[in-house]
């Protein structure tokens, strides 16, 4: 059986911890890693009448207990990865979402969460970056 390179398997565990968070802070988890070939959406989620989605950007780090938080072993914030070609397939990957289920006049926010993972320590610094514009 084939191994899952590092990376994949950092995505995953981002993906599990912030399923965590969004369900603490009330929302439904209804879908993930909803794929079409125009792309993935991590995470779909339901809070009073209004669908979310959601994208997860985990990265690997020092988290130290004075709050302050060592450079990534990447190099970069997590957030730092939404280039606009993303945001593009993003957009068109919720587009059709919306489509095959008839939600068009539904209201949805895109929103994304950010991980910091000191799997070290096994610690995680999550964040929420609600409602942005595709």
């Amino acid at each position: 059986m084939k191994q899952e390179p590092e990376h994949v398997k950092i995505g995953f565990l981002g993906e599990d911890i912030a399923c965590r968070f969004l369900q603490g802070k009330g929302y439904f988890v209804s879908e993930r890693n909803y794929r079409k070939k125009q792309g993935e959406i991590d995470i779909i989620a339901k809070k009073g009448s209004n669908i979310h989605f959601f994208e997860v950007k985990t990265v690997s780090c020092e988290i130290r207990e004075d709050n302050v938080n060592h450079e990534t072993n990447e190099g970069y914030r997590p957030e730092d990865n939404m280039h606009s070609f993303k945001l593009k397939r993003l957009s068109n990957t919720i587009s059709i979402f919306l489509l095959e289920r008839n939600l068009e006049d539904i209201n949805w926010t895109f929103n994304v969460v950010t991980v910091l993972l000191d799997r070290k320590n096994k610690k995680a610094k999550v964040s929420l970056l609600e409602d942005l514009t595709l």
